[in-house]
């Protein structure tokens, strides 16, 4: 199944119609139609990420999010965990430190924290 047949399954899952969803998205109708018709390749790739974000779907291989999933904190995290895994030991233990010190610091700390 192509990526575009996966967009056009899960807007109709979704909603009433494509038309719909073009509408709710402030997305032009005739360029979603013409995207799930001939593929998204030529799709901005902010209007891609914004539809699966919508759908929840990753914006990589189209595959379902979980529930309550934020697309954009889990780029962020991806993002984090590859600059993380590039460092040598001695970077990702002072990496951890600086992170342990700022969430000491309620300027840095976050409403819910997540212990691991």
């Amino acid at each position: 199944m192509t990526k575009a047949e996966i967009l056009k399954r899960e807007i109709l899952s979704k909603y009433r119609s494509v038309r719909q969803f073009a509408l709710e998205m402030s997305i032009p109708y005739s360029t979603l139609v013409t995207a799930l018709e001939r593929g998204i390749d030529g799709m901005a790739y902010g209007t891609v990420i914004r539809i699966c974000d919508k759908l929840s779907l990753n914006p990589v291989d189209f595959s379902a999010l979980e529930n309550g999933t934020d697309l954009s904190g889990r780029i962020l995290e991806n993002q984090v965990m590859l600059a993380y895994l590039n460092l040598n030991q001695f970077g990702k233990d002072r990496a951890l430190e600086i992170m342990e010190d700022m969430a000491q610091l309620d300027k840095y700390r976050a409403r819910m924290i997540r212990k691991r």
